[in-house]
Order: C-alpha cells, then sequence, then structure tokens
C-alpha cells in the first residue's frame, strides 16, 4: 500500500496537467429534476431507504429522479418484498466523506432508516485525499450513521475503477485508479470494522453506462448500479426482519426431538 500511494504522488504532476485539461473541457452537469423524498407503494410495514452521498446520490449525469439510483433500489426492493418503500436521496455534487460527515448527516431528520446506502469515496480519491485523512473522515461518518440510525443496515459502494471511466484520459485514470484502490481498500477495512458492509465494485463493461460527461452514471448506468447493490440491501432486510408473532409460532409444526437433535 505504501509503495501505491508514493507512486501515485509522484505522478501528482500528471494529475495537475491531466486533471486540469479534463475539468476544462468537460460539461458541468446539475443534479436530476424531481423530488428527492417519495415512496414506493405496497402493503405491509414500510421500508425506509436512505440513499447518501455525492453527486451520484443526486442522480446527477440524468434528466429525472425517478430513474436515479435511490428510486431504481426502491423499486427492486419494493418488487421483492411486496412492502412499500419510503426513500431519500441526500445527494451533493463533489461531496467529500468529510462533507457529508459535518455538514449533511447532522442535518437530516431523525426518521427511521432501515436502508442506508453510501455513495462516497470518488471525490476522496479524485482530490488526493491521503489515506489517513479518508480514513478519519470516512471512519467518523461510519460512526456518525451508527450513532442516528443504530439498527439500520448500511451498504458502502466503493469507488468504481478509474481507468475505466470515459473522461479520464488513460495516464489519469491509472494514476486514479491508484488513489481509488488505497481508498477502498481502507473503506472496505472500516465497513468491517464499524458495522457496515462494503460492496464489491461496480464492474464497468462499456461506455453505455456512463452519461453524456463520460463521468456520471446514465439512465443504465444507474439501473445496473441498482442491479448491483439489492443483493446486499435484501440480505440486510432479511436480517432486520421482524420476528415471527406468538401466533405466528404457535402455528408451524413442532419438529420432533430427533430432528432438532440432529440439526
Amino acid at each position: 500500500m505504501i509503495v501505491k500511494s508514493l507512486l501515485s504522488w509522484l505522478a501528482f504532476p500528471v494529475y495537475i496537467w491531466q486533471g486540469v485539461g479534463v475539468r476544462l473541457r468537460t460539461e458541468r452537469l446539475l443534479p436530476a429534476e424531481g423530488p428527492v423524498i417519495h415512496h414506493v407503494p405496497g402493503k405491509g410495514e414500510p421500508v425506509r431507504l436512505l440513499v447518501l452521498g455525492d453527486s451520484s446520490a443526486a442522480s446527477v449525469g440524468i434528466g429525472q429522479t425517478d430513474r436515479g439510483l435511490a428510486a431504481r433500489l426502491a423499486a427492486r426492493i419494493s418488487e421483492r418484498t411486496g412492502r412499500p418503500v419510503h426513500w431519500r436521496a441526500a445527494g451533493f455534487n463533489s461531496a467529500t466523506s468529510g462533507q457529508i460527515r459535518d455538514h449533511v448527516v447532522p442535518n437530516l431528520a431523525h426518521e427511521a432508516a432501515n436502508l442506508i446506502v453510501l455513495s462516497v469515496g470518488t471525490n476522496d480519491a479524485k482530490n488526493f485525499h491521503t489515506v489517513s485523512r479518508f480514513k478519519r473522515e470516512f471512519g467518523g461518518l461510519l460512526y456518525a450513521l451508527r450513532a442516528k440510525w443504530p439498527e439500520a443496515h448500511i451498504v458502502w459502494s466503493p469507488v468504481v475503477e478509474m481507468s475505466k471511466v470515459p473522461a479520464l484520459p488513460p495516464l489519469l485514470g491509472r494514476v486514479l485508479e491508484i488513489r481509488a484502490s488505497l481508498i477502498n481498500r481502507m473503506g472496505t477495512r472500516l465497513c468491517q470494522e464499524r458495522g457496515a458492509v462494503a460492496a464489491t465494485r461496480l464492474p464497468i463493461l462499456d461506455s453505455s453506462g456512463f452519461s453524456t460527461d463520460g463521468f456520471h452514471a446514465s439512465e443504465a448506468g444507474y439501473g445496473a448500479w441498482a442491479d448491483h447493490l439489492i443483493g446486499y440491501l435484501m440480505a440486510g432486510f432479511r436480517l432486520a426482519a421482524p420476528a415471527p408473532s406468538a401466533s405466528s409460532r404457535r402455528s408451524q409444526p413442532r419438529r420432533s426431538s430427533r430432528n432438532r437433535r440432529a440439526s
């Protein structure tokens, strides 16, 4: 890890030179229009989903929020459970882990949340934040979320493979991929230590998953992202499911003592 970090810092002039060029020629996209708090109908106890983080949580790259990550995940959760899903997207352009920890989480209403998806880390890598800084800020974010929503299932989506992002020149992509791999390694460790789940990286198969700027997701990309994360969320949903009532337990057939011993 130390060698990778040193290599990336040696390539810092490349980052500055090519990064400025990318900023000058890349279209600056705005967050999608539409509601950021909405629901999907269903029957039974509502599932409450919070998608929190950077511009991807704000559905930057597409026109309407109902095609973004939060809405897509809510629809998939409802399809699998039949239950209503109340969702909120709290995403902000260029936000880093520390900014989400310090300026967003404290200002979110203290409403119940069953499932929380984190889309942070890309800007930490892109801004060349050190691993120690990311550890402090992302680790603090996990603590803040766990303190505010102690029963929520938290899933972090790591930084994608930067060398495959169309907007980035090959050399810059390789430099940022080193930073992303360092961020992802630390983030995965922190999730394991602090009660969250780190998903695997979203695979990049071709450029169809990217918007017109070559950096943010397209509608197809957000759909693929939701498909990628839904398994991690449903695992948490099953763990958080309410225990069966006394009447339902009485109605279940009793296993024989022999079967209980065998199990």
